[in-house]
């Protein structure tokens, strides 16, 4: 374990390599990006005025009002409001995501404690990707269920709170043992299979392990984090600092899960090739894997549109792209799209079962009214790390997200503030433009 806390401690800005700095600046655009759509929710307006009121302080602050928190009150809800919307990261071991916990708190960190350099900051986020991508790993190894992410999201943030906090190594690891303790180990497929505002925990793992930096520093001890400091884990951790998991995350074009991505992009390439109307369908048949099969849902609120891909699949073929629109109003009351979605059938294959999480595929078969079927080649969602998109693909999504809460200057604004915190940008003024709102 010492090799970990040394990374957490003393990895410094020069020792990342370029394609490294540009990931976490991708990420950064990609992550902010949802979390300035995701502001236009509800389960963000909730989670907003639970934290200023239950979590109180004045060193970080609430997007996008600008209300201010503790540190843990503002990565809290800043987390749930990137995770209201899902259409940021993850990477296919975890089945899961990092990115939306470890942006904000690195963020609210970055307030409350007045970090000002914007490469140590880019430092500051990789190292959070690469704890907790490599903490959800292992939990997957070694753990007895499928937990949400917030469970590894709590290891990664108390690992950057350490950092900056200046924890010394025998305080490192009491950080992390109490975020791995006290993180959100909840099972993911309860909320596939009733969708809610409870999500992902991410928000939750972001509290948790900030508050775990501070408690640690304060003298507050934790059970050793067994998920960093196990022989039979070792070989997880045993490369870090020179294989970089913050390069096999994959970016999602649309804010669904991303179990229901193929389908959708399987039922988009039909329809660009055969282009026939959504009126002419009869009956959608789709292949995946099991766990694609669990998101069945027909919605009534966003949460549950988002964990559809029977909705999913009806917005694409109906509106030719899945957006914000499609997964709220007025998509949730879209005739066209609730007919298409009740058409939709879903199978899961041994084939397909047998590659994930590694990969996720998705067959579709479409029956128009004339007799014809119509089948689509066996799909991967775009996005990949073995095949990213490409950076101009992440800034037009951004644009795509935040325009509409934000208009195009402020958008515009933020963007060219993150792009240049590796060649010295205002850290203070990027994370202001973050509460764009009046408070």
């Amino acid at each position: 374990m010492s090799d970990v806390i040394s990374f957490i401690l003393n990895t410094k800005y020069d020792d990342l390599p370029e394609k490294v700095v540009q990931d976490a600046v991708r990420a950064l655009v990609d992550t902010l990006g949802v979390g300035m759509s995701g502001v236009q929710t509800e389960m963000s307006r909730i989670i907003a005025t639970h934290a200023a009121h239950m979590f109180g302080g004045s060193t970080a602050q609430i997007w996008p009002g600008g209300h201010w928190a503790s540190a843990a009150g503002a990565a809290l809800a800043n987390g749930i409001t990137i995770d209201s919307l899902d259409a940021h990261d993850g990477h296919k071991l975890t089945k899961g995501h990092v990115g939306c916990g470890v942006i904000p708190a690195a963020i609210a960190l970055a307030q409350a404690e007045g970090v000002s350099d914007a490469q140590e900051f880019l430092n500051l986020v990789t190292i959070g990707y690469e704890i907790g991508t490599r903490a959800g790993i292992a939990l997957h190894v070694s753990a007895c269920d499928y937990h949400t992410s917030g469970a590894w999201v709590a290891l990664a943030t108390a690992a950057m709170g350490a950092r900056v906090l200046g924890l010394d190594e025998t305080l490192t690891r009491e950080a992390l043992g109490i975020a791995e303790y006290h993180g959100p180990r909840s099972q993911m497929m309860r909320v596939i299979d009733a969708p809610t505002m409870v999500k992902d925990g991410s928000g939750w793992g972001a509290m948790a392990g900030v508050s775990a930096a501070y408690l640690a520093r304060d003298g507050f001890t934790g059970a050793p984090a067994i998920s960093v400091d196990t022989d039979d884990l070792a070989s997880i951790w045993s490369d870090i600092g020179t294989r970089w998991y913050i390069q096999d995350q994959y970016i999602k074009l649309y804010p669904v899960c991303r179990w229901a991505q193929p389908a959708s992009e399987a039922v988009m390439a039909l329809h660009r090739d055969h282009d026939f109307s959504s009126d002419e369908i009869t009956a959608i048949r789709v292949e995946s894997f099991h766990e694609a099969k669990r998101l069945n849902a027909i919605p009534t609120t966003t949460e549950q549109a988002q964990y559809s891909l029977p909705f999913s699949v009806g917005a694409a073929l109906v509106k030719g792209t899945i957006g914000v629109d499609e997964v709220m109003e007025p998509g949730l009351s879209n005739p066209d799209i609730l007919r298409l979605a009740r058409m939709v059938q879903i199978e899961e294959t041994d084939t397909f079962n047998a590659a994930f999480p590694a990969r996720r595929f998705a067959q579709a078969h479409i029956t128009l009214a004339d007799g014809r079927v119509l089948i689509s080649d066996v799909t991967e969602a775009q996005g990949d790390p073995e095949d990213p998109v490409s950076h101009e693909v992440i800034r037009d999504k951004y644009l795509r997200l935040t325009v509409p809460p934000m208009g195009h200057t402020k958008a515009k604004a933020l963007l060219t503030a993150i792009e240049a915190l590796p060649v010295g940008g205002d850290l203070h003024a990027m994370i202001a433009q973050l509460s764009y709102q009046e408070s």
